[in-house]
Parts: C-alpha cells; structure tokens; sequence
C-alpha cells in the first residue's frame, strides 16, 4: 500500500491509497463527499464557501485523502454539519438534525423553482407562500436556490469548464482573416 507523503508545508493533501491498490479494502477516513451531496451542495458552492479551487476540494473530498483539522473545519462551515457527521463513519444515516436541514433545503429548492417556473398565477401564489412558510421554519433557506433547469449557474464574473481546457492552436485554421 502507498503511504502519503503529507509535510506541514504541503497545501494539497494526498490519498492514502493509490489507484493500483484498489483491489485492497478501502481505508475511508472520513465521509466528505457523502455529506456534501446529502446536503446539496455543489463543488462550485462549497469552493466559493472555502475560498479555494475546485480541483483541491475534490481531491480532498476522496474519502481516503488524510486531511489537516483545518481543512475539515473548512469543511464543516461550508456543509453546516457538525464535525463528527464529517468524520464518523457509521452504519446509520447522517444525525437527525443534519437529515432534517438536508430535506429542508430540497423542499425549498423545488418550491422555488415551481415559484420560478408556476404556469399561472394561482400556483406561484401557493408556491410564494410555501417558499415564506419554509422560511419562517429555517430562515437560513432564504439564500437557497431553485433547481437548475439546464445545468449549473454561473454568475457573470465565473467562466464555464471550456476556459479551464486547453485547446491546441493546430485546430484553429489559419484563413481565418480571409473571410
């Protein structure tokens, strides 16, 4: 099995297991990625939250990356979880509270986007008032999103996956001043 190497100074954090020992029993040391999808929140999101990169989240949402403490206290405020649904691996579901917030947020999620998208009047009255009602149970739901309807959003000072991949300047034909 490789062994990590992960110094103090190290900023990105290694997997315990490298991809040829997958045959090996996996060694999860904590749940991550679980909560994070459990609780709706996206790599983008949870990036913005941490003041970090995408590519360095997932790697460190593997389950058996070995993360600082920091890093997990990251974690932690940007999910709104408590740190031992992060790190216990248990049989059961996540705690309560956490399951509660996590239907919540989808409940509120789909009301705003019925809100969003009501054919009548009628229906985005009823949905308006389920979005307020929700909110008065949790007003922390009040920054929540609807659904996306074509994929995720961007604001208009973030850049699409085509700005991350590069593309060779052999694929870009030269008469294109001609036309």
């Amino acid at each position: 099995m490789a062994i990590a190497d992960f110094s103090e100074t190290s900023t990105v954090p290694t997997p315990l297991i490298s991809k040829n020992d997958a045959n090996e029993p996996s060694n999860a040391l904590h749940r991550i990625r679980k909560v994070r999808l459990q609780q709706g929140v996206s790599l983008r999101s949870a990036a913005r939250q941490m003041g970090s990169d995408i590519r360095s989240l997932r790697l460190q949402e593997q389950e058996s990356t070995d993360l600082r403490l920091s890093d997990l206290h990251k974690w932690q405020k940007a999910l709104d979880v408590p740190l031992t649904d992060l790190v216990e691996e248990t049989d059961e579901p996540l705690s309560r509270p956490v399951m509660e917030r996590a239907r919540l947020i989808r409940l509120m999620k789909t009301a705003k986007a019925i809100e969003e998208r009501s054919p009548t009047a009628s229906i985005a009255r009823m949905a308006e008032t389920l979005v307020s009602q929700l909110i008065e149970i949790m007003p922390e739901l009040e920054d929540v999103s609807p659904w996306h309807q074509f994929g995720q959003r961007r604001s208009l000072d973030e850049f699409g996956v085509v700005m991350e991949r590069r593309m060779s300047d052999d694929l870009i034909p030269d008469n294109l001043d001609d036309e």
